[in-house]
């Protein structure tokens, strides 16, 4: 990214450049504050293609898939790279067109991609199964040596997740189960929330134990006939006592 920058002026490579750290930032914790900096990038430098993907990044993190697909295309235009392939599918999809994210799952691109985007457009192209109501095609389409691998790599918990999941959406609850048993597993930095699936599947309710205590709190309350404690009192009468002396 600072290698494309360098086609600009040193002064607006830096703004440029700062948009893009606070992009990069906030994406995750605050998208919408994410996508108003890659708008400022964007305006400042539109023919950088970093520029561009980041802006595509931001407004699909904000569920705006056509800016987005608009801006991975043209990102990719000047590139051409192929890298964006799997998200730019699943924009498809977030624009109510699964078949067209099907499509692009069976495209030459497709070959071009490494492992990891491999198994991220295996994860679109079963989505887009999903949306369309097959979910037998979307288990088949999950199915693959990088699920049945034992070796953990950065996608597996997520291709398990799915997996898991998409059995889950089909009725069977005992295979979902063993699977998300099998993501939690592989889960090193709590990327899904498979622990928590698994604990609804046996059963298990977490309760807030900070409203569990108002809960109570408020229960002896009432027992008490509403009225403050004694101490409470005292320590009322003890500063207004304290208000008239001054």
């Amino acid at each position: 990214m600072r290698q494309e920058l360098q086609s600009l002026p040193k002064t607006l490579a830096e703004d440029v450049a700062r948009n893009l750290v606070m992009v990069a930032r906030l994406l995750d914790e605050d998208p919408e504050a994410a996508y108003g900096y890659s708008r400022v990038a964007l305006r400042l430098a539109s023919r950088v293609a970093a520029v561009r993907e980041a802006a595509g990044f931001a407004a699909y993190a904000n569920q705006k898939y056509s800016e987005a697909l608009a801006e991975f295309r043209a990102a990719r235009r000047m590139t051409g790279s192929v890298e964006l392939w799997p998200v730019m599918a699943d924009c498809e999809r977030g624009l109510g067109r699964p078949e067209k994210a099907l499509d692009m799952a069976g495209a030459p691109e497709v070959h071009k991609l490494d492992k990891a985007s491999q198994v991220e457009m295996r994860l679109v192209a079963a989505g887009a199964r999903r949306d369309m109501g097959q979910l037998d095609a979307a288990i088949v389409t999950l199915q693959s040596p990088e699920l049945a691998s034992n070796s953990v790599q950065p996608w597996t918990a997520r291709l398990r997740y799915a997996y898991a999941d998409a059995l889950l959406a089909a009725g069977r609850e005992q295979e979902a189960r063993e699977w998300f048993a099998k993501a939690v597993e592989s889960d090193r930095d709590g990327s899904t929330d498979a622990s928590d699936r698994l604990a609804e599947l046996d059963g298990v309710e977490f309760v807030d134990a900070l409203d569990e205590h108002e809960h109570e709190h408020e229960h002896e309350h009432e027992e008490d006939g509403g009225s403050a404690s004694p101490t409470a009192e005292a320590g009322h009468e003890d500063e207004t006592q304290d208000g008239k002396e001054d």
